[in-house]
């Protein structure tokens, strides 16, 4: 049996990942979260459910670890971004203890978390609009109105603004956390992408986010779009994925698809693209452990609706914590 261990339990990609897992019967499946209310722990019986320190804390990694050699864990998925930047740069102390860790590499997850590292990039080698940094240089550059700035790091729609005009931009106090960035007109995609451990990409799955609720697509579909599958496969290549990642693209105004951003982990969405035929966690599960995966794997065109849906468990069986706020990961694209 190969012991898995899923962090993140309360966020819709974590449940993605565990209910993916829970279908092969070679996995020991264990479940994290910092809060005792998150869904996915009760996924799990509960002596395999873990309550951990939040990613953010001094401790986190250190603490992680040790679970990991206390439960024997031969897999670690991850699917919080604060958890992965603490992980990535440490993957060897994992492995030199026997457990694999399911992400991407600390370099492809620290330039895709600066949006723009990540635009200069990927700008030689495909579609990404015109970005600059929010200084005095950045400013005078000859925009064409309106544009977007945006935090260079962060995730959702947080620090988000359209200025309409020149004025506007003008009066920003400079900040080179910041990024001016052009406004893109066209239809917006979410690609979910798979690369081996070599980086050859194995699937990438364009889907629509028809519907969003606080920035989780509750309603979407797969399409088969080339232009969306090259461009995707392009960024993965850029920016040296092994793992999964979520590539953002919107269609500028001469119909090419544009690179909007990279996260660098499963996404909420996960389940749409599992059941259109790319069962992304479970490939990953074999490629982290050496076992042979097809070179490629296609997917169907299929919709779908989210709704909400409880599990239900014995008053006894909760797990108190000091975490017991908000589960993890509920920014999810």
């Amino acid at each position: 049996m190969i012991r898995v261990l899923v962090t993140g339990a309360g966020g819709p990609a974590g449940v993605a990942v565990i209910r993916s897992l829970l279908r092969r019967p070679d996995v020991e499946l264990f479940s994290a979260d910092m809060d005792g209310w998150a869904s996915g722990l009760y996924l799990v019986p509960a002596q395999r459910r873990r309550i951990i320190e939040p990613g953010a804390a001094p401790g986190f990694t250190d603490s992680l670890l040790a679970l990991c050699r206390e439960d024997s864990i031969d897999v670690l998925f991850s699917t919080v971004d604060i958890e992965l930047r603490h992980i990535a740069p440490r993957k060897e102390e994992f492995v030199a203890q026997g457990t694999a860790v399911a992400s991407p590499s600390d370099a492809t997850i620290s330039v895709c978390l600066d949006k723009f590292a990540l635009a200069e990039r990927c700008a030689p080698l495909l579609t990404v609009p015109t970005t600059r940094l929010l200084t005095t240089d950045g400013k005078s550059h000859n925009w064409e109105f309106p544009v977007i700035i945006k935090p260079r790091s962060g995730a959702g729609s947080r620090g988000v603004r359209l200025i309409e005009d020149r004025l506007t931009l003008d009066e920003l106090d400079a900040d080179e956390q910041m990024i001016i960035q052009e406004n893109l007109p066209g239809a917006e995609f979410s690609v979910d992408v798979l690369s081996d451990l070599d980086g050859r990409v194995i699937c990438a799955v364009p889907r629509t986010r028809e519907r969003v609720d606080s920035g989780v697509s509750i309603a979407g579909r797969t399409v088969k779009d080339p232009a969306l599958i090259e461009t995707a496969t392009a960024v993965a290549r850029a920016i040296g994925l092994t793992g999964v990642a979520n590539v953002q693209l919107r269609y500028n105004s001469d119909g090419e698809p544009a690179l909007l951003e990279v996260n660098p982990r499963f996404p909420g969405a996960m389940p749409l693209t599992i059941a259109a035929g790319a069962d992304m966690p479970s490939l990953l599960l074999d490629i982290v452990r050496g076992t042979p995966i097809p070179d490629r794997v296609d997917f169907a065109e299929l919709a779908n609706v989210r709704f909400l849906e409880d599990v239900f468990v014995p008053v006894n069986e909760i797990i108190h914590s000091e975490h017991n706020a908000h589960p993890t990961g509920i920014d999810e694209g």
